[in-house]
């Protein structure tokens, strides 16, 4: 009985070693080393202050900038809440919500079928993408409130868009954040 006990405190402290310690900091070091930016979350760094990164959303309101999909986490694009509502496509709360940012973006862009991902939330709540069409779908407001020509938006619009992975994987898609900073350099021009 000794003997069992003393084998299983060895294997306890050494399973804990292994793959408590061992592991995670070679996997650490590995990644640290071969994926810098991506173990560190892609984060975006303008004049040496971190703004943001490509991989998790962020809310922009102001009328000159692209906005990113609805947001269901926490507060809004919060990623200790990250998560969706759960809403099924009968409750009446969701589609109340739908109808009413559908209303409003219409107000914005009266000729233009409003894109889903413009009104519905993410699974995660974070989405950090948009699709081609609710890019495009904001360009005649981005162009009017930055007083710049619409056709100069819908090409930065078509120069981020990111095509699906490999050809067959996902939909094709604009990172909100890497469009509205390509949009802050073209105004600073």
């Amino acid at each position: 009985m000794k003997k069992n006990i003393t084998i299983s405190v060895l294997m306890t402290i050494v399973t804990t070693a292994l793959l408590g310690l061992i592991y995670p900091l070679a996997m650490t070091a590995v990644s640290q080393l071969l994926f810098r930016d991506k173990a560190n979350g892609q984060l975006i760094v303008r004049d040496g202050t971190v703004i943001g990164s490509r991989i998790i959303g962020q809310p922009f309101t102001g009328a000159g900038y692209f906005h990113s999909r609805p947001s269901a986490a926490g507060s809004g694009y919060d990623a200790a809440n990250s998560g969706g509502t759960n809403l099924g496509p009968t409750n009446q709360k969701l589609i109340d919500r739908v109808r009413q940012n559908s209303a409003s973006l219409q107000q914005e862009n009266p000729n233009a079928p409003v894109p889903i991902d413009l009104v519905t939330t993410s699974a995660s709540g974070l989405d950090p993408d948009v699709t081609p069409a609710a890019a495009y779908f904001q360009v005649p407001r981005v162009a009017r409130e930055r007083h710049l020509n619409e056709e100069q938006v819908e090409l930065l619009v078509q120069a981020h868009i990111e095509p699906r992975q490999f050809g067959i994987l996902g939909e094709s898609r604009v990172n909100v954040l890497e469009l509205n900073l390509a949009l802050d350099r073209l105004a600073r021009r």
